[in-house]
């Protein structure tokens, strides 16, 4: 199980970093092109858009797995571990129903847009609206796996004060 998730964050960085050196190319090129040529990519601007949205929320995958989030744990950090474990059950119950909002409106959007291309590409539009069924999924498998540690004791008492702090992102 350790080597899948390894294997699964390790692939998602790649492809985060591969869009992000898609789109500096893409956009640094058409920036060349129009300032030396008086010419352009046609379809690098739109492309760089898409690439950018995958690349926000497949980062949002990574940092909710390493919760990397902000939140407020002001009041968390003060109670016994018992009343830890409840607070992050309701908030984990709370982020799953958020997911499935999500994955509903991206679900009605992808079908919606079947059939639709993006004007300069040619790619379907529902592979835009895609990102948010891979993000719900995602961070839903993530949540009931923090969920069941939290139920069968498999936490630390420091992963239940879940929200790093900024002081100890900058060390």
């Amino acid at each position: 199980m350790v080597k899948l998730i390894k294997f699964l964050e390790n692939l998602l960085n790649t492809i985060m970093a591969s869009a992000l050196a898609i789109m500096v190319v893409l956009v640094f090129g058409n920036v060349v092109l129009r300032y030396f040529f008086n010419s352009g990519i046609t379809w690098s601007e739109e492309m760089s858009r898409y690439l950018f949205v995958w690349l926000t929320f497949l980062g949002a995958i990574g940092a909710y797995q390493n919760k990397e989030h902000l939140g407020v744990d002001m009041l968390v950090k003060r109670l016994p571990r018992k009343f830890k474990k409840g607070v992050l059950l309701v908030s984990d119950l709370l982020i799953l129903g958020i997911l499935f909002l999500i994955l509903d409106g991206s679900w009605k959007m992808t079908i919606l847009n079947m059939d639709s291309v993006t004007p300069a590409v040619g790619m379907p539009l529902s592979l835009v609206y895609g990102t948010g069924l891979l993000v719900g999924v995602s961070m839903a498998i993530i949540t009931i796996h923090n969920m069941y540690r939290i139920i069968f004791n498999k936490v630390t008492d420091e992963e239940l004060s879940a929200i790093n702090d900024s002081e100890e992102m900058i060390l």
